[in-house]
């Protein structure tokens, strides 16, 4: 079967290798679409620290049970079209023990500490499959990002007529716009791109805000008046949009941190203190995030076609790698066909 991996930076291989077969409590999917993470273009452009080379990307999985192996459920006999949940839980370190394996100390993710699914097949355990009757296979790829952000709100607490501010939408912050949305909140889209901002606004935001056309302080203040939203959820990465949740925030609010800061941020730390404010991280999605993501889609309330930028074929996928890197901006989604709907 063929797979593509990125074998060093900027560089990527279409690579013919052996097809696997299902073990105990496995299934083998044949992958029927995958989408592009922001960590797949990080490996692409040699900024991801979790990821040795030559590294199988793609955690974004859809696709068709094509082979069962042992002491598999009837549920997912062969024929069933499936998502992935792409993680590793130890069952053992703090987290685990927790009740918060998407945090746990020793995950794996495909496509990022192991080999992922841009390949015509991949094995995967069952019980980290999930279906829908409903969804095609080009909506189920979309639930793993969304996950992400429906986690961060959910980890945020965001709840009925709260002020959610949510930073950046790509598809984890459309997540946590939704997320927040479906819970009751009146939220609050920034970003830097008009386009972004009007999928944000599909997405569930009552408000937009273009931070590089308008002043946010300003703003959040007067739809606060003058408290500071109560939830902000940064789903950039970067040291202003850092400062900003802990700045913006009202007096006891949270602020919920899920996109990597890709270099040291500095504060002025009396806000911590001043406004008592809860800061959280948040890691991944639990499986109950996707079943509400796969629900929330079912129902066809989320923008699908305005996020899918760009389908692209396996043979053309590194290529769309080596796009997304020169033009950032044009990508909300690209989708990887490996072989229909």
């Amino acid at each position: 079967m063929k797979a593509l991996f990125i074998t060093a930076p900027g560089k990527t291989e279409l690579r013919e290798i052996a097809r696997p077969e299902p073990g105990r409590g496995e299934v083998r999917v044949r992958v029927r679409c995958l989408g592009y993470c922001g960590s797949d273009l990080n490996t692409f452009r040699g900024l991801n620290p979790l990821v040795s080379y030559p590294r199988v990307p793609g955690h974004e999985v859809a696709g068709v049970i094509d082979a069962v192996g042992p002491e598999v459920a009837e549920a997912f006999a062969q024929g069933t079209a499936v998502l992935v949940v792409p993680y590793t839980s130890c069952g053992a370190c703090s987290a685990c023990r927790k009740g918060r394996p998407n945090a746990c100390r020793n995950n794996q993710t495909l496509g990022v500490q192991r080999d992922g699914a841009l390949a015509e097949h991949v094995v995967v355990p069952a019980a980290k499959l999930l279906t829908s009757r409903q969804l095609s296979l080009r909506d189920m790829v979309l639930v793993e990002p969304l996950s992400v952000g429906w986690h961060a709100a959910r980890r945020g607490r965001a709840a009925e007529g709260e002020t959610v501010v949510v930073f950046g939408c790509g598809m984890v912050g459309l997540g946590a716009i939704a997320s927040a949305a479906a819970a009751g909140a009146r939220v609050v889209a920034v970003d830097v791109d008009d386009g972004k901002l009007t999928i944000g606004r599909a997405a569930g935001a009552g408000v937009t805000v273009n931070s590089t056309t308008e002043d946010l302080h300003q703003r959040l203040q007067a739809l606060t008046e003058n408290r500071g939203p109560d939830l902000l959820i940064e789903g950039v990465g970067l040291p202003a949009t850092y400062r900003a949740c802990v700045e913006e925030a009202c007096f006891a609010g949270r602020v919920v941190y899920v996109g990597y800061a890709k270099e040291p941020v500095e504060y002025a730390t009396k806000n911590f203190v001043m406004k008592e404010i809860d800061i959280m991280g948040s890691r991944n999605a639990t499986a109950d995030d996707f079943r509400g993501v796969i629900a929330y889609l079912e129902a066809g309330r989320f923008p699908v076609d305005a996020v899918i930028t760009h389908v692209v074929s396996l043979a053309e996928a590194g290529g769309a790698l080596d796009m997304w890197a020169k033009n950032p901006k044009t990508v909300t989604k690209i989708v990887v066909d490996l072989g229909g709907q």
